[in-house]
């Protein structure tokens, strides 16, 4: 697994409007080309008058799959523009739908470049990013008595808590990096004077907020 880089929700929605054309973008995370196209139908059926349904989508940790629709519009200024700006912010697995409602007044070839690529770059600086990175998951297990003193611990040395249960003790959830495993466990155990336990898992995918 490679951490890699895309949307913080699941779908977002952004519209602006330019010389009359209205241009909407969709814009939802993936999995595989079957929910890309299965989106892209879940647009055009939303917006059926519309004139196009511009779509471009990657998938895969290195990009392995790139593809586009110009939909109608001049070849070169829709689709590759929209591939283009999910590249440039290096976005994986996400798929972009950009809807237009032909406002009567023709925006030529630079025009339409330009009011595609900046919808979908305006959109997905809204949308939010998240880095998903491979790190151990980690189960912390403590008494009542010691959960606000370790989760205040947790939260001033930016160790994000995952999942909280209650039973007889509290077991939180903490993604850690393989190679701070040692250290996290010793600096958690000095805080709590050996009051804990650990349980280390399986290695995953955990998302983080990028700012």
């Amino acid at each position: 697994m490679s951490d890699y880089l895309t949307i913080a929700p699941h779908t977002f929605s952004w519209t602006q409007d330019i010389k009359k054309s209205r241009f909407i973008l969709n814009i939802s995370r993936i999995d595989s080309e079957t929910s890309a196209q299965s989106f892209v139908d879940e647009i055009r059926k939303a917006h059926p008058k519309a004139a196009h349904h511009v779509f471009a989508y990657v998938l895969g940790d290195n990009h392995q799959i790139k593809r586009y629709s110009d939909n109608g519009e001049p070849s070169g200024t829709a689709g590759v523009p929209i591939l283009e700006v999910l590249q440039k912010n290096n976005l994986h697995d996400v798929v972009a739908v950009v809807t237009r409602y032909f406002g009567g007044i023709k925006l030529g070839a630079g025009g339409l470049i330009r009011a595609y690529a900046g919808t979908v770059a305006e959109g997905v600086k809204i949308a939010g990013f998240v880095m998903r990175v491979t790190q151990q998951k980690i189960a912390v297990t403590v008494d009542y008595k010691n959960s606000d003193m370790v989760t205040y611990w947790l939260s001033n040395h930016n160790y994000q808590i995952t999942a909280t249960t209650y039973d007889t003790a509290v077991h939180l959830i903490i993604p850690v990096s393989a190679d701070k495993l040692d250290e996290f466990q010793n600096d958690v155990t000095n805080v709590l004077a050996g009051q804990v336990t650990f349980e280390i898992g399986e290695e995953t995918f955990f998302e983080i907020p990028v700012k």
